[in-house]
């Protein structure tokens, strides 16, 4: 079962995948989940996130500010109740990372936060959970491709974006980092949400999530 509803603060998106659980994404309450998300970023794992050292507050600053944008939001990813994810959107041509490639139209960035593992690893947790995801940044019908540009150095996030089958791009340089551009084109995307059992349509997507 899915539904989907669109707010003036952003979008919201509530997916049941049988088998592994009830998935919400909603937009990111800087104030009321700063200690959530601090206590994710703060960990020497969150180290290419760049808030390690940020104080509770200067994290709810940073999310204020992502809040006032047109262009970039940030979500909280909950599954049966728990939080389990960070995902930030942006559109490329509003960013900085916009004067580093070829932006093409329809082209939607994310990073991705997962929060630490809890007990034991349950099998195609992160496939399932990416599958969701995809669906919820594929709900506006204008996104055509899906950018992401991890650090070189972060061979975790690398290796998750290979696994969902995203293309590996150039090597640029960031003013912060050097960096790998990935890909993922919605057809590829739409594929990989159809294998996960994730193909839920989304209603009522008057907004969308970048």
């Amino acid at each position: 079962m899915t539904t989907d509803h669109r707010a003036a603060t952003g979008a919201s998106h509530e997916q049941t995948v049988p088998g592994f659980g009830r998935v919400l994404i909603r937009p990111l309450d800087p104030a009321g989940d700063a200690e959530v998300v601090h206590g994710w970023v703060a960990e020497e794992r969150s180290r290419f996130w760049g808030m390690v050292g940020h104080s509770r507050r200067q994290v709810q600053e940073i999310y204020e500010f992502v809040d006032s944008l047109t262009t970039h939001h940030a979500y909280l990813v909950l599954l049966d109740h728990s939080p389990v994810a960070l995902l930030q959107t942006y559109r490329p041509e509003h960013d900085p990372l916009g004067g580093f490639y070829r932006v093409e139209p329809g082209d939607l960035g994310i990073h991705l936060l997962t929060a630490p593992a809890q007990g034991a690893p349950r099998p195609g947790h992160t496939s399932s959970l990416m599958a969701v995801l995809l669906g919820f940044l594929l709900a506006d019908p204008a996104v055509h491709r899906i950018v992401a540009e991890p650090d070189t150095r972060n061979e975790k996030s690398i290796e998750r974006l290979r696994r969902t089958g995203f293309e590996p791009g150039p090597e640029i340089d960031l003013p912060e980092k050097r960096a790998r551009l990935f890909f993922l084109p919605r057809a590829a995307a739409g594929a990989l949400r159809l294998r996960h059992g994730a193909s839920g349509k989304a209603d009522g997507a008057d907004r969308p999530p970048g």
